[in-house]
């Protein structure tokens, strides 16, 4: 058995507010639209205390801060070819 792609997403209200809602709800219709459940590990976190960096969320440890729906696509993408 592989191990899953950890996927973190800060639900501070800072971050929930600058678009962690958005990205939460398009992670979880990517891993539907993949068939990635068995490849991915979601969890969401209280705060990241980076607030004025966020939206933040942390992909295997990694750090990605000012996330918009753009930018997690491409990580996404990258992490998961098609």
């Amino acid at each position: 058995m592989t191990q899953k792609l950890k996927i973190m997403i800060c639900m501070g209200s800072s971050c929930f507010a600058r678009g962690n809602e958005d990205n939460l709800r398009l992670i979880e219709d990517y891993i539907q639209e993949h068939q990635l459940s068995d490849r991915i590990e979601l969890s969401g976190r209280c705060c990241a205390k980076q607030c004025a960096a966020g939206p933040n969320i942390s992909i295997d440890g990694v750090v990605y801060t000012g996330v918009n729906e753009e930018q997690l696509l491409k990580l996404l993408a990258e992490k998961f070819p098609t």
